[in-house]
């Protein structure tokens, strides 16, 4: 898939960071783009930054924690649009707690939108591109997707759930002309962390020194998008943070002795 043009691309979480970027970075690629998420304001913020036409953008609010009325919403893109050539799974919320003082309800909340929730709309819209014969299927999910840390536990969780659902998919889907790309960044520069959810519910309000040092949003996509029209698989995106992946493959005993030093209080 070395063109983009004209194909029709489905981002969740597009109302700011990584999503939002996408966004930005497809529509110049002269995609027509569906933007997901839950907040309807920050998706029209985003629509107007885009400045295109308004047959080549489409807001759907969407919200993965309930996924009731999913299937309701993939009808309504392939309605408008005849068809999903690309879905992005960005949508996701994270995490700043201790595992022994977090709540059950919290960490059954970030295991319902990061996981559940994308695998509902995976499963929706691969049925879609099933009939097609044809599509890409897209999740982002973390290097923490490959190793743990302190305070990030669920989280942690989910990113390694869906490395493993995604994993699988794809060779059940290969049959069908059905692609997966699993695309795992590092530090980002978003507000991820300011919305991380704390042992309450609450949001964590700060944004790590790491976050504030990391990838910009805009050559994170774009690393994306190459990623997507190169035919990828898989793709580590971020700076030297990526390399910690291979520390831990090849020498376990000095990766976490690293990370408990760069972790500890």
């Amino acid at each position: 898939m070395s063109d983009l043009k004209d194909k029709v691309i489905w981002v969740t979480g597009a109302s700011s960071g990584i999503g939002e970027a996408l966004a930005y970075v497809c529509i110049a690629e002269g995609a027509t783009v569906i933007i997901s998420a839950r907040r309807d304001a920050e998706l029209k913020r985003v629509a107007e930054n885009c400045k295109t036409e308004s047959n080549q953008l489409f807001i759907l609010p969407i919200d993965l924690e309930h996924t009731e009325n999913i299937e309701e919403k993939v009808q309504q893109v392939v309605s408008k649009f005849g068809r999903i050539d690309i879905l992005i799974n960005n949508g996701g919320i994270a995490q700043r707690s201790n595992a022994l003082k977090t709540q059950m309800e919290v960490e059954r909340k970030i295991m319902e939108i990061n996981f559940f929730g994308t695998v509902a709309l995976t499963k929706a819209v691969a049925h879609v591109m099933r009939k097609q014969k044809s599509g890409k299927l897209v999740v982002i999910t973390s290097i923490l997707g490959k190793f743990g840390l302190p305070l990030y536990t669920t989280y942690a969780a989910s990113k390694h759930a869906l490395y493993g659902y995604f994993e699988s998919l794809r060779e059940e889907l290969h049959p069908d002309n059905i692609d997966v790309l699993i695309v795992s960044p590092g530090f980002i520069n978003t507000d991820v962390g300011v919305k991380s959810l704390t042992e309450d519910g609450s949001e964590f309000n700060k944004k790590s020194p790491a976050q504030k040092k990391g990838m910009d949003p805009m050559d994170c996509a774009k690393g994306i998008v190459n990623a997507i029209k190169t035919n990828r698989h898989h793709k580590y995106i971020g700076n030297y943070e990526i390399f910690s992946v291979y520390i831990k493959q090849f020498f376990p005993k000095t990766f976490y002795k690293l990370m408990r030093l760069m972790t500890k209080k």
